[in-house]
């Protein structure tokens, strides 16, 4: 399978264009999660060290082909002194796929400190590793995402709380050890932020077969993490209603320390055609 590493090795076309590489898959259209995280990083490649990035905003507009590369375009918004800004095109043939806004703070700012508890949840070790089962999930994960260790909290060890419409917990990192640099660990997240999210909202409709895709991503780095340790995906669906569902999640290191936050709305369908129905 191809790596992470990989997936965000973009080529520079030019001062603020960047070429994404094609990636095997057996999805038939691009991975919200590569074109996001690939946006990322031609966003960082144009923003000086001392800057780092605390939030991205994006729009999934078109199916993207993952047959053929994803060309990215940045504009340098904004150059303050403690904020950058940039927005970014994904395009192919022509067509943007992707529109994504991100910004870029300061390093070294000091203020007020308070974060949220950590849910309950049992340690990923307890759990089975999903590549190893027989199902159409193990399929997908084995054959998609073999490189990301995904371990789903099953429901009847998940400790709800009350009054929240759908919730769901998800452990995950990555295989193997990523570099030291932390900004690749923060592209790596932002690809890994798409997967899992949307199925939260089905967590109430297991035997609804539904046509789903990201609509639009929005995700804030809030502490330094490592993508190649295990991080807890806190995740919840506060609605969903004509064809769309809402989701969130907060993601935790093992130490307990709130390290993102995401929240996305997806298409999510009835259908009877079983041939359009994603597991994840």
């Amino acid at each position: 399978m191809t790596s992470i590493e990989e997936i965000l090795e973009l080529e520079q076309l030019e001062r603020d264009i960047f070429r994404g590489a094609v990636v095997e898959t057996m999805l038939t259209r691009t991975f919200g999660g590569q074109v996001a995280g690939q946006a990322l990083v031609s966003a960082v490649r144009t923003v000086e060290p001392e800057f780092r990035v605390h939030s991205l905003h994006g729009y999934f507009l078109r199916p993207g082909n993952p047959t053929i590369p994803t060309v990215f375009l940045v504009d340098r918004v904004k150059e303050g002194r403690s904020f950058h800004a940039r927005r970014v095109n994904g395009v192919q043939n022509g067509e943007t796929i992707f529109s994504m806004s991100a910004s870029f703070h300061h390093v070294g700012e000091v203020g007020v400190e308070h974060q949220d508890t950590m849910p309950p949840a049992p340690a990923p070790e307890e759990l089975p590793d999903p590549t190893l089962g027989a199902d159409e999930k193990a399929m997908w994960f084995g054959r998609e995402w073999a490189k990301w260790d995904v371990r789903i909290v099953p429901d009847d060890q998940t400790q709800r709380i009350r009054g929240l419409a759908a919730q769901q917990r998800v452990w995950f990192r990555y295989r193997e050890p990523l570099p030291d640099d932390q900004v690749f660990h923060i592209c790596t997240l932002a690809y890994m932020s798409d997967m899992t999210l949307l199925s939260a909202a089905k967590v109430p409709h297991r035997g609804a077969i539904t046509q789903n895709a990201s609509l639009d991503h929005a995700l804030w780095f809030l502490r330094p993490f490592r993508a190649d340790d295990w991080l807890l995906y806190d995740q919840t669906s506060p609605s969903a209603e004509f064809g769309r569902a809402l989701t969130q999640g907060r993601i935790y290191d093992r130490a307990g320390r709130m390290v993102a936050a995401v929240v996305q709305e997806g298409l999510m369908r009835l259908t009877a055609d079983e041939t359009k129905a994603n597991p994840l």
